[in-house]
């Protein structure tokens, strides 16, 4: 004979013990943080692959600009959803026909002064672009060095230089740089301390 307050035994739960909370509290824990963790990789690694990455400037060749050791922030968005410009500074894979560097540099970071249908030449120091005197409102280093010659950009290409005209391998020795090869655009100097700013 049963009553209605009789309880099973078999159907009553254990009691949770203290070590248990504390086992299942920290278990909780790091599923939590490993999913925080993988989700910041994955939005970092986006981000870098389509929107932001950061370079180191390995040479002189941008001098005043960018100095040697300086790290920077390139915009990929500039240029996937932007036009490119005269004057805008742009990170792009070495060309194929670039011969000038003596190390294992993949990506350079030059000055656009050229954008396709323009036609440049240069006479002593000066660029003319399209007939009329390019003016360098940024910071860079005289005498020209090799001149230009008579280049019209190729369309979907730039005519690219350093800022350090004489100790710079750009679009004088080696010619133009298709739009394929750009990575972004240089946004802003990050490191070191000293010299952040935005370009």
């Amino acid at each position: 004979m049963s009553g209605t307050g009789a309880t099973d035994a078999t159907n009553v739960a254990p009691p949770v013990t203290r070590r248990g909370r504390r086992r299942y509290h920290r278990l909780r824990t790091l599923v939590e943080w490993t999913l925080v963790l993988a989700v910041a990789f994955l939005v970092s690694e986006l981000i870098r692959d389509y929107a932001f990455q950061t370079f180191y400037i390995p040479s002189p060749s941008m001098e005043p600009t960018l100095l040697t050791g300086d790290r920077i922030l390139v915009s990929k968005l500039g240029v996937e959803l932007g036009t490119v410009h005269i004057g805008d500074v742009i990170v792009f894979h070495h060309p194929p026909a670039e011969q000038c560097s003596t190390d294992s540099v993949e990506d350079l970071v030059k000055r656009v002064i050229g954008v396709p249908g323009d036609h440049l030449t240069s006479v002593g120091n000066t660029i003319f672009v399209n007939g009329h005197p390019l003016r360098e409102n940024w910071p860079h280093v005289e005498p020209l060095g090799r001149p230009i010659g008579s280049v019209t950009v190729p369309a979907g290409s730039y005519f690219v230089m350093g800022d350090n005209h004489p100790d710079s391998c750009d679009s004088r020795y080696w010619g133009t740089v298709p739009r394929s090869l750009i990575i972004g655009k240089v946004v802003m100097i990050l490191w070191p301390a000293s010299r952040i700013s935005a370009l």
